[in-house]
């Protein structure tokens, strides 16, 4: 299993998801509703709602109860009837973007989708321009206070993963995207709840960028993150810890 790797997802900058709280309600509420219609109503046997409702713990995100009843409405039949749509681009400089989106509506969010491309420098593609610079992976989140690696690493092969990413801050677990539920739980058993349980896409191939890309980089990404329809924004840039410097003072 290799050490930390260079690359950096967007969505795991500091700061951002603060901005973004008044969002995440129904962001929430739209990935458990997809979750309940398309599998078992039981989150146990359902790993993709389970990881909605696990995500949406905490105070900052919506009420579990609340959630719940969404949960139920879904399989009655009476929630919203939303479709999932992946869209492909790329950014300044040719960094690669993955956007993935929850609507009711279409034409509405691809016409939203490229108009946010266009007006921040970039170029939207069709779907599978990008994708093959990606992996879909599970990823485990776990505070470094768990343990050092070394029992993080023994944890999460016994559990099955391939891979984890150890610092400071804490562990990255990373596991084959249909292997997610199995070795989510089997840590569980090992080293306590997680801090997130997720499936992303995880670049294969990364883009170097420098502060003005980065710039420019930073204010496509917020752009389509505030859309109501965007679910999560992935990229595969790679930067210095000087450009990400500069770019958390601004």
């Amino acid at each position: 299993m290799a050490g930390h790797s260079k690359w950096a997802n967007i969505q795991h900058r500091k700061g951002r998801q603060d901005k973004l709280r008044s969002k995440l309600f129904s962001k929430l509420s739209k990935e458990i509703t997809v979750a309940a219609k398309m599998g078992d109503p039981d989150p146990e046997k359902n790993p993709r709602l389970r990881n909605g409702c696990e995500r949406s713990q905490g105070p900052v995100y919506a009420p579990r109860t609340t959630l719940s009843v969404r949960s139920k409405k879904a399989v009655g039949g009476e929630g919203e009837a939303y479709e999932e749509i992946r869209y492909e681009g790329y950014g300044p400089n040719g960094v690669a973007v993955i956007v993935e989106t929850m609507t009711d509506n279409r034409n509405r969010t691809a016409s939203n989708v490229r108009s946010l491309f266009t007006k921040c420098g970039g170029n939207l593609g069709e779907t599978g321009s990008v994708g093959f610079m990606f992996d879909r992976k599970g990823a485990v989140s776990y505070a470094a206070s768990v343990g050092d690696a070394d029992t993080v690493m023994m944890a999460a092969i016994e559990a099955g993963a391939e891979d984890v990413e150890s610092t400071d801050e804490g562990h990255l677990i990373w596991c084959g995207d249909t292997d997610l539920n199995e070795v989510s739980t089997a840590l569980e058993a090992e080293l306590g709840e997680s801090e997130s349980t997720k499936l992303i896409w995880r670049p294969s191939i990364s883009t170097e960028m420098g502060l003005e890309d980065m710039q420019k980089l930073m204010k496509l990404v917020d752009a389509l993150e505030d859309d109501d329809d965007v679910q999560t924004v992935t990229t595969n840039f790679e930067a210095s810890d000087e450009v990400m410097s500069q770019l958390g003072d601004e």
